[in-house]
């Protein structure tokens, strides 16, 4: 009798502790469907992944066919016109979204892992290692963005790779400062104090005791970081920085440029990929706005109560 009546204290533990997880995970999802940012957010990007991951299903057309009339208006057959060449802008936008989604999603998932890494080991560390990595973070940071991936653009081999690259290392500094901020803060919590006398690795304690407990911060860099990349990819490749043969709403930009589409009457061809940039940027912003109102209730916004009339 004993034996079974300890056997079966931990399934008691065990189940009531099943359903507190579930139930915090449950929660987290209906703030996130009740929150009309996230929801905006989601479904923008939603969208753009659908059209990335199948854009057969979307657009019909080839989109380096160039077999149609010259400067063509919106159409039933062609929703938003032709190019200079008789391309369909409708098929390009459409198909330029997998590469121009594939490089912001890659660059800001790297960054933000440099920036970890970096930023974690920095403040945990200290010593020597903290003074050199803030060394390195701070020359990032004070270097002039711009000019700087023009200049790394220009002289390495265009294409996607050289874009990841160059993003890459002109994004990450600022959010590493910001995450060694965070894990100052946690050096004297007592689980770290624990790990260190049960004489865990650093790199244990890093991964395992310190950098969970950033996840909402990491989110959030993440996001914040796709904002800012998907707005200067586009930027580069407009000014003729990234590989003309690869098709994305940035190159779209720049052929419409070269091809003087405003000039022409052509508004749609250089309009469409500027807006497609804007409303990606949008999405990754509702999110990151709705996130961080779903952590902190100091930000989310006061709704007004309806007021019951008063029964007579």
């Amino acid at each position: 009798m004993a034996i079974q009546s300890i056997s079966a204290e931990p399934a008691v533990v065990v189940a009531a502790v099943a359903p507190r997880r579930g139930s915090s995970l449950g929660r987290f999802a209906q703030a996130v469907l009740r929150n009309r940012k996230a929801t905006a957010g989601l479904v923008i990007l939603l969208v753009l992944a659908f059209a990335a991951a199948f854009p057969g299903l979307i657009a019909h057309d080839d989109p380096n066919a160039a077999i149609y009339d010259q400067d063509l208006g919106p159409s039933a057959q062609h929703l938003l016109g032709t190019t200079q060449l008789g391309q369909d802008v409708f098929a390009q936008l459409i198909y330029g979204t997998r590469l121009t989604l594939i490089i912001t999603v890659v660059v800001s998932a790297i960054a933000t892992l440099i920036s970890m890494v970096v930023g974690v080991t920095s403040a945990y560390v200290g010593g020597f290692t903290d003074r050199t990595l803030s060394l390195i973070t701070d020359v990032f940071l004070i270097l002039p963005t711009l000019p700087l991936l023009i200049v790394l653009a220009s002289y390495l081999p265009p294409g996607s790779f050289t874009m990841i690259v160059v993003l890459t290392l002109t994004s990450w500094a600022f959010q590493a400062r910001q995450l060694r901020s965070q894990a100052l803060s946690l050096r004297a919590r007592d689980f770290l104090v624990a790990a260190r006398l049960r004489g865990e690795r650093v790199s244990y304690i890093i991964l395992v005791e310190i950098v969970p407990t950033m996840t909402s911060l990491l989110v959030a860099s993440f996001l914040g970081l796709a904002v800012f990349v998907v707005g200067f990819a586009a930027g580069l490749q407009f000014l003729g920085l990234g590989n003309s043969t690869e098709l994305t709403w940035g190159t779209m930009l720049y052929y419409a440029q070269e091809g003087g589409a405003l000039e022409a009457g052509n508004a749609w061809w250089a309009l469409a990929p500027g807006a497609a940039v804007a409303l990606m940027g949008a999405g990754f912003a509702l999110v990151n706005y709705a996130f961080d109102e779903i952590g902190n209730p100091a930000l989310r916004p006061v709704r007004r109560r309806r007021r019951v009339p008063a029964a007579a």
